[in-house]
């Protein structure tokens, strides 16, 4: 039997949730809140076995996961409040109400990896080994955060009547769009962008395409890209400069230093960062990180003996 194409698209439309919140006796737990601490334990959990494979201690992420995070937190909060101030005029407090959404992602991975290298040289670790083993898992932890604005039926774009459209609560409704009860699923599609750039960079790491250190200019310039599309799409308020979103214009800078930097590296065959200890990764991807002892090739040495080489 055939079913009309109109039936077949309403079946397939995406519900708005019933609510943004678990209540469980007592307590109530904002769902957004959930998806990125879903996604943070996800984030680390690759993180740690991807460490662990380069031969360093699992719970080192853990470690760097309890600055980085707080650091993150806060700088895409800023990030937010000083994109989108307007909104917040007269209502100040409002700032800190981070449950309620408007965390900038841009703002969140810029000052979370900074403070991350920091306490990675801090610890005397091989950052560029670290950033190739925790980057991954950035983007996974990203996707599963972005279901929280699903909840909070926020950063939704343009309306739409794709049989995949958001339907969007009227009281969520953008006034001039008051009418028009389906959206793009921008979340959605950064989501799976974002779950592809992960396992694009898993793969090429695997299949040692990369030098060491490339992984993370190759991802900035990934997300990037992914956010550039995700931003077209968008319809909310936005800064702008010069008649542009901002991120669209940060999307613009992210691609364009992850292709420079990644290009650099590749010319020069050395890490994305210099690192803190005396381990690390060589040009075709092995390294002794983790270990107490290495070998010197024969070749290396003159007089042909193999001489034990301390890890700090």
């Amino acid at each position: 039997m055939l079913i009309p194409a109109g039936y077949v698209s309403v079946l397939a439309q995406i519900p708005s949730p019933s609510s943004n919140s678990l209540k469980l006796g007592p307590l109530t737990f904002n769902y957004y809140g959930l998806m990125i601490a879903l996604g943070v334990l996800a984030g680390v959990e690759i993180g740690r076995r991807r460490w662990a494979a380069k031969g360093g201690e699992s719970d080192d992420v853990v470690e760097i996961v309890k600055w980085a995070l707080v650091a993150g937190l806060i700088g895409a909060r800023m990030y937010h409040v000083a994109t989108d101030w307007k909104a917040y005029r007269g209502r100040w407090l409002d700032v800190f109400k981070i449950w309620e959404g408007g965390l900038g992602i841009p703002g969140g991975l810029l000052l979370g990896v900074t403070v991350g290298i920091w306490y990675v040289k801090r610890r005397g670790w091989s950052v560029t080994d670290m950033l190739d083993a925790v980057i991954p898992g950035i983007p996974v932890a990203q996707a599963i955060g972005r279901i929280g604005n699903w909840f909070n039926q926020e950063i939704f774009g343009r309306p739409t009547d794709l049989p995949w459209g958001l339907e969007i609560e009227e009281r969520f409704r953008p006034a001039e769009f008051a009418d028009s009860p389906t959206f793009q699923p921008t979340f959605l599609y950064e989501g799976l962008l974002n779950l592809l750039i992960a396992a694009s960079l898993i793969f090429a790491d695997k299949k040692k395409w990369l030098k060491p250190g490339q992984i993370l200019p190759l991802w900035i310039m990934m997300y990037g890209v992914a956010r550039f599309f995700v931003e077209s799409l968008r319809i909310d308020e936005a800064s702008l400069i010069g008649g542009v979103r901002i991120n669209h214009w940060m999307s613009g800078i992210a691609v364009a230093t992850g292709l420079v930097w990644f290009l650099w590296i590749g010319k020069r065959g050395e890490p994305a960062v210099t690192d803190a200890a005396g381990f690390g990764s060589d040009d075709s991807g092995s390294n002794d990180s983790g270990t107490e002892d290495s070998e010197v090739e024969d070749s290396e040495v003159e007089d042909d003996a193999t001489q034990p080489i301390e890890a700090k």
